[in-house]
């Protein structure tokens, strides 16, 4: 921004969101667009996630984000030895696995999924059933920062989070990830025999333009398992879980497997399913991404602020259940476009950079909206910004 002729002159800037000069941007509110938010954490860490949800539902008790979004339960925890300190206030989780323990059989259990709230790829995603599990997980990771601890000590560097290619993949650190959710699991997922009964999620891409509207852009991914299903339920008896049955992110997946994970959600073959399941899938998808954004556009102000010369793509991803019904997983600020793969990459990247170039980058410089069936408008909210 320094080689700027002109303070004023119109641009644009799209780069990693630390590289941005958002000070210029605010200072030139009407030359000066910029391609992300300054703060959005209300949508983009889980714990903000699902304060936002729960805070819009206390006062909107009918929204639709009551038949698409798990409950969360939030704590903070550094110690392992301190989890139960943690949990005094987890009613429904304690409840859950009080009445697991009175149950003879596994099917019947209610299984939670532990996800930490600060971190991305899947990293540090379990499954448990009761409070020995959930202790046994902190206590492995515990005993894996020490280890890392021994062997950093003498370069004086700070544990590193384990990488998705080491040996204990998945793994997460809880002195450094404080903040964790703990959810009911989905279970059963919608499976599709062509696909192998590999469990998959959706992975859509969403604009959020301005103070604010908000679109969702009609090309989706369907990102697979590396493994065939199996309900937590129906193994528990083996003693182990394996998570590449239930952990649908493509950074747990080597070469080999990745390349038959990946598809476009349009293309998805099916038998036994409606005709048009995919086009109800996709009004589901639209309706609750509106309601999540406008939940936090107008209940977490401090946590998430649109400004009118701002732009943000999101990678937000939902799960369908084996009742066609769709559930909020997360929302990710500046995807990662590479797990698209190549067969893809024109018609999911390429034109949803076209789709956001046409409904929030344009307009801004002058030129007139145009409407576009590729990337529908959801929600339009008038946050009285400009």
């Amino acid at each position: 921004m320094h080689d700027l002729h002109d303070p004023a002159q119109r641009v644009l800037q799209i780069t990693a969101y630390e590289s941005l000069d958002f000070e210029h941007a605010l200072q030139y509110s009407k030359t000066s667009q910029i391609g992300a938010y300054v703060i959005r954490k209300a949508l983009i860490r889980k714990h903000y996630l699902s304060n936002t949800v729960s805070t819009w539902l206390v006062k909107h008790p009918d929204s639709i984000l009551t038949q698409h979004f798990r409950p969360c339960v939030h704590f903070e925890l550094d110690y392992a030895e301190f989890l139960d300190e943690a949990l005094v206030d987890a009613w429904d989780l304690n409840e859950s696995m009080t009445e697991n323990e009175q149950k003879e059989s596994s099917e019947q259990k209610q299984w939670w999924i532990l996800k930490p709230g600060m971190s991305d790829g899947g990293n540090g995603i379990r499954l448990f059933s009761s409070l020995e599990d959930l202790q046994a997980i902190f206590e492995e990771w515990e005993g894996d920062e020490s280890e890392d601890d021994t062997e950093d000590e003498s370069e004086n560097q700070a544990p590193e989070l384990p990488t998705h290619g080491s040996h204990d993949e998945g793994n997460a650190m809880t002195s450094q990830l404080r903040h964790f959710i703990a959810q009911p699991y989905i279970d059963p997922p919608l499976l599709l025999e062509a696909y192998g009964n590999r469990k998959f999620h959706i992975r859509a891409y969403v604009l959020a333009a301005g103070a604010l509207k908000v679109y969702v852009y009609r090309e989706m991914l369907a990102l697979f398992a590396a493994k065939t299903y199996q309900s937590p339920r129906h193994n528990e008896e083996s003693g182990t879980l394996d998570l590449a049955q239930h952990l649908t992110n493509t950074c747990f997946q080597d070469e080999a497997t990745k390349s038959s994970s990946v598809y476009s959600f349009w293309s998805l073959e099916s038998t036994g399913m409606r005709a048009d399941w995919k086009e109800d899938i996709f009004r589901q998808i639209c309706a609750v991404t509106g309601e999540v954004f406008e939940a936090a556009a107008r209940e977490q102000m401090v946590h998430f602020q649109a400004i009118p010369n701002g732009f943000e793509i999101f990678g937000v991803d939902f799960l369908v259940d084996a009742d066609a019904n769709v559930w909020l997983l997360e929302l990710n600020a500046f995807p990662d476009f590479k797990q698209t793969g190549l067969e893809l990459q024109d018609a999911v990247v390429g034109g949803l950079f076209r789709e956001v170039t046409r409904a929030a980058i344009a307009p801004f410089f002058g030129q007139a909206e145009s409407e576009s069936t590729h990337m529908p408008l959801v929600r339009s909210i008038n946050l009285g910004r400009g």
